[in-house]
């Protein structure tokens, strides 16, 4: 890992970024970097929790949405509707090759929905189909994870004169 920043303290509706940063530090290819990121391990969806109460129609509860066209590379910008990191593995997102010594930094821009606090796990692959085996320069699995809390509270906000929303800090 080169990177992985999310702040620990949130707000309700006030989106942020999660960034994770990588490099290839060895000889061969990294034929797919895949990221896996979950906050429960029983949901579906990465930044989804499970509430086991009866009557529920669907158990899986958002934490934060993922705003439209993220994933995505840092400081590219997208067609409208398109995501790089958009594969058909729950929790899973797919970022292409990766030469020997390339850097690559991912973006994953959330709006917390829910308080409380939270543990978002992330684990980076050298693929989606078990191929190729990623490792640390230490020769562990690449993983990690932010304990997060996000207030329960709202921030305060108004509208001003030009019909602009405004966020007290």
């Amino acid at each position: 890992m080169v990177t992985a920043k999310f702040p620990n303290r949130q707000l309700l509706a006030e989106t942020t970024d999660l960034r994770l940063g990588v490099e290839n530090s060895g000889d061969e290819v990294i034929p797919d970097l895949a990221v896996t990121i979950f906050v429960d391990d029983g949901a579906s969806g990465s930044f989804n929790i499970r509430l086991d109460q009866p009557g529920l129609a669907n158990p899986n509860r958002p934490v934060w949405v993922l705003e439209d066209k993220y994933p995505r590379l840092a400081r590219e910008s997208r067609p409208p509707g398109s995501s790089p990191g958009a594969v058909a593995q729950t929790n899973t997102f797919a970022f292409g090759p990766l030469e020997p010594g390339e850097e690559r930094e991912m973006v994953w821009r959330v709006t917390p929905v829910r308080g409380g606090t939270y543990t978002v796990n992330y684990e980076i692959a050298a693929g989606l189909q078990g191929n190729a085996d990623a490792v640390t320069a230490g020769g562990s699995e690449p993983r990690g994870k932010f304990v997060v809390t996000i207030s329960t509270k709202p921030p305060k906000a108004r509208v001003d004169d030009a019909g602009k929303v405004e966020i007290e800090r």
